[in-house]
C-alpha cells in the first residue's frame, strides 16, 4: 500500500514541476510527458478507486424524473436478534434437530433452527399457531438488543426512495403502529392501509461457529419465522390500487406476490387471477415495476410468468436464485443447471434475460409491457431494455451498484478500503451464440452491448468485505436503480 501512495506522491510532484517549466519546454513532448504521468497515475490507484471514480462521472440524473411513487404491497417489522439467546429467554433446551415445513409449536421452532443452524443454511417458515407467535413476536421486539427495521420488499422499496426529499412516496400495505413509526417522514399511507397489529417476521441470526449445546454452526446464517396472514393473502392489494386514483403516481412499483406461496393451491390460483385483474385497472400510461423475490414452488413461478402478470408490467427486478428458478419453471434457456457455481456465468445470465424479454417482452406481435429487468447478484449488476423505450440506463445500473457497495457496508459513500471488485475481468456475452468477449475496464466500468433489439448494461459490484447488514440489499439496488432510469413516452 505504501508503495503506491510515494508512486502516486513522486509522479504528481513530477507533474507539477512539467507544469512549471511548462513555457521553456516545447508544446508536444510537454502534453506527450504529461499524458504519460496522468497514465502513470490512474494506473497507480487501485481498480476499486478507479471503478468509483468512473461512477461518479456516470452516474447523471435523467432529464424526466418521478415525482410521486406508488409502493405496495408487502409491509412488515423485522425484528434481527440471535436466535439462541431468543430460545434461551424462552426457556427452550437444545436438542437434535429437525426440518419443519410449518412451525407448528415451539418444540417445532426449536428443532427447526437448531437443524438448520447446524448446517448453517438459510430457512423461512410459517408459524402457525397465533397465540404462541405473538407472545415470541413481542418478547422478540423487547429483548435487549434487539433491532427492529422496516421490513417486507415494498416497505423496504418505498423507505429506500423516501430519502429523496424531491419524491413523493405512497406505501400501501399492513401497516401497524411500530412500522408507521419506524417509516420515513416523506412516506404517506392511506387510512386503509393502517391496521391494530404489527405483522412481525422474526429474524434469528447466529454466528459462525456459535453453539447451542451440541449444535455448531459452520457458518453465520438467519432462520426466518412469521404468522404473517395479511402480507401473504396479499389483503391491501386492491386498497393499493383504489388510492391511485387520488394519488396519482408517476410510477408505481409492487411486490409481495411470492407471500401466496404460503396459502392452499386453490386459494392462491384464486388470489393471483384476482391480482391480475386489479393490477389491469392501473393505468396503461403509469409504468409498473414488478420485484420478485425468493420462491420454492415451479408451478407458482410458472403461472406467475405466464398468466398475464408479466406482460402487465414494465420492469422486473430479481437477482440469479430467482433468474435460475424463473428459467427452471418457465423451461427458459440453461433450466437444466441445477444451481450457480460461484460468481453466476455472464453469458448464462444474458441468455436468460434476453429469453425473457424476447419471449414475454414487448414486441410488434405481441400485448407485452414488459420493456426492462435489473438483474443483481453479489459482483455484479445488468440492466436490459427493449430499445426505445427507457433512457439513463448507464447512470441507473451505476447507480444500482454503488447503492449495494455503500447499503452493505452501511456507509454514505463508498470507502475503497472495505470493498473489493469480485466480478470478472473478461466474460462472454452469451453461452448460446457466438457473441462477443468482453474484457472489463475499471476506467469505463459500465459496458454496453445489443442482441436483436435489446440493450445490455453491465457493471460490476464493489463488495463489501465486512458486511454490516445485508437485509433489504436488494430492494435497495431496485430502488436506486429506478430512481435514475427514465422512461420514454410512446
Amino acid at each position: 500500500m505504501w508503495q503506491r501512495s510515494v508512486c502516486v506522491g513522486l509522479v504528481a510532484l513530477a507533474l507539477g514541476y512539467l507544469c512549471l517549466l511548462g513555457p521553456e519546454l516545447p508544446h508536444s513532448p510537454l502534453r506527450h510527458l504529461s499524458a504519460s504521468l496522468l497514465g502513470g497515475l490512474r494506473r497507480a490507484r487501485s481498480l476499486e478507486e478507479r471503478v468509483v471514480a468512473a461512477w461518479q462521472a456516470a452516474i447523471v440524473r435523467p432529464a424526466r424524473r418521478w415525482a410521486r411513487v406508488a409502493v405496495g404491497v408487502n409491509a412488515c417489522v423485522d425484528v434481527v436478534l440471535s436466535g439462541v439467546k431468543l430460545l434461551e429467554t424462552l426457556g427452550l433446551e437444545p436438542g437434535d434437530g429437525k426440518n419443519h415445513a410449518v412451525l407448528n409449536s415451539r418444540q417445532d421452532l426449536k428443532e427447526a433452527f437448531a437443524h438448520f443452524m447446524e448446517k448453517g443454511a438459510a430457512a423461512e417458515r410459517f408459524f402457525s399457531d397465533a397465540e404462541s407467535f405473538h407472545h415470541i413476536a413481542r418478547t422478540a421486539s423487547e429483548f435487549p438488543g434487539a433491532q427492529l427495521y422496516v421490513g417486507g420488499n415494498a416497505a423496504l422499496i418505498g423507505q429506500k426512495l423516501a430519502t429523496n426529499p424531491d419524491l413523493k412516496i405512497l406505501l400501501c400495505g399492513p401497516v401497524g403502529p411500530k412500522l408507521h413509526e419506524l417509516l420515513d417522514d416523506n412516506v404517506v399511507v392511506p387510512p386503509e392501509s393502517m391496521q391494530e397489529r404489527d405483522e412481525f417476521h422474526l429474524i434469528l441470526e447466529y454466528q459462525a461457529g456459535e453453539e447451542w449445546g451440541q449444535v455448531r454452526a459452520p457458518n453465520a446464517n438467519r432462520f426466518i419465522f412469521s404468522h404473517d396472514l395479511s402480507n401473504g393473502a396479499l389483503n391491501m392489494l386492491e386498497a393499493f390500487v383504489s388510492s391511485l386514483d387520488e394519488f396519482h403516481p408517476d410510477l408505481v412499483v409492487l411486490s409481495g406476490l411470492h407471500m401466496m406461496e404460503g396459502q392452499s393451491k386453490e386459494m392462491r390460483q384464486r388470489r393471483l387471477m384476482e391480482a391480475v385483474a386489479s393490477i389491469s385497472d392501473i393505468p396503461t400510461d403509469i409504468p409498473i415495476h414488478l420485484e420478485l423475490a425468493s420462491m420454492t414452488d415451479q408451478d407458482f413461478m410458472s403461472n406467475i410468468v405466464h398468466q398475464q402478470v408479466f406482460p402487465l408490467v414494465n420492469s422486473i427486478g430479481l437477482n440469479e436464485q430467482e433468474l435460475l428458478f424463473l428459467t427452471q419453471s418457465a423451461s427458459g434457456p440453461h433450466a437444466s443447471l441445477t444451481s450457480w457455481s460461484g460468481v453466476p456465468d455472464v453469458g448464462v445470465v444474458s441468455d436468460i434475460l434476453f429469453w425473457i424479454l424476447k419471449e414475454h417482452g414487448k414486441t410488434a406481435e405481441r400485448a407485452s409491457d414488459l420493456t426492462r429487468i435489473h438483474f443483481h447478484t453479489l459482483a455484479y449488476h445488468i440492466l436490459v431494455t427493449v430499445d426505445g423505450y427507457w433512457g439513463n440506463q448507464v447512470a441507473a445500473v451505476a447507480a444500482g451498484a454503488r447503492a449495494a457497495g455503500t447499503q452493505a457496508c452501511a456507509t454514505e459513500t463508498i470507502d475503497t478500503s472495505k470493498v473489493f471488485l469480485k466480478a470478472p475481468l473478461e466474460f462472454v456475452t452469451s453461452q448460446i451464440e457466438a457473441l462477443s468477449k468482453i474484457s472489463l475496464n475499471p476506467d469505463e466500468p459500465v459496458v454496453h452491448w445489443h442482441r436483436e433489439g435489446i440493450s445490455f448494461h453491465f457493471t460490476p459490484v464493489l463488495v463489501c468485505k465486512d458486511p454490516v447488514r445485508t437485509v433489504g440489499l436488494g430492494d435497495a439496488i431496485s430502488a436506486e436503480g429506478l430512481l435514475y432510469s427514465e422512461v420514454h413516452p410512446q
